[in-house]
């Protein structure tokens, strides 16, 4: 097996693994806002509260998100698709439609976004041919019971059904 042969394999074995969808968000020292989309985001620990993204190295965000000091994590909705499209588009104004809005700490988010993690930057640890950006998150906003957007197949989908009352309240 060739590395290209293994790369394809592992690129279509990931893409069968479903996985939020969020939109990550952040304003450098100039003002300037950035953000990116990105599937690779998980809850790293509780004590402290942790979470970590992916953000590919040779992305136009890298450097603002690696410089950051505090960076917001926006969960779509699953009625958001056009939205992590857009901000997943390189060469267009991201935040032009204007659904991304300043909001705590002035970060951009996204008011209908299922959750917003306002998130302090902790580490940037390698990750190959990533970055993987691990915010420790000092305000969680809008635990409500919209569906959570999702990534599987190389497709936006929505959850096979509703989130359990049970599983909400945990």
């Amino acid at each position: 097996m060739t590395v290209d042969t293994h790369s394809l394999s592992f690129t279509q074995a990931m893409a069968r693994v479903p996985g939020p969808v969020v939109v990550a968000a952040t304003v450098d020292e100039h003002g300037r806002r950035w953000g990116f989309t990105a599937s690779s985001f998980v809850s790293l620990s509780l004590d402290p509260p942790l979470v970590m993204v992916g953000l590919g190295k040779k992305a136009s965000t890298h450097g603002a998100f690696t410089g950051a000091d505090h960076f917001m994590i926006n969960v779509l909705a699953s009625d958001q698709s056009a939205i992590a499209r857009r901000f997943a588009t390189s060469g267009v104004d991201r935040f032009a439609a204007g659904d991304t809005i300043p909001l705590e700490l002035g970060l951009p988010g996204i008011p209908e976004a299922v959750i917003r993690l306002v998130c302090r930057m902790h580490d940037v640890v390698d990750g190959g041919d990533h970055s993987i950006l691990i915010g420790r998150v000092d305000d969680c906003i809008g635990l409500g019971d919209r569906e959570a957007l999702v990534y599987v197949d190389r497709s936006f989908v929505r959850p096979a059904g509703p989130i359990p009352a049970v599983a909400r309240a945990r």
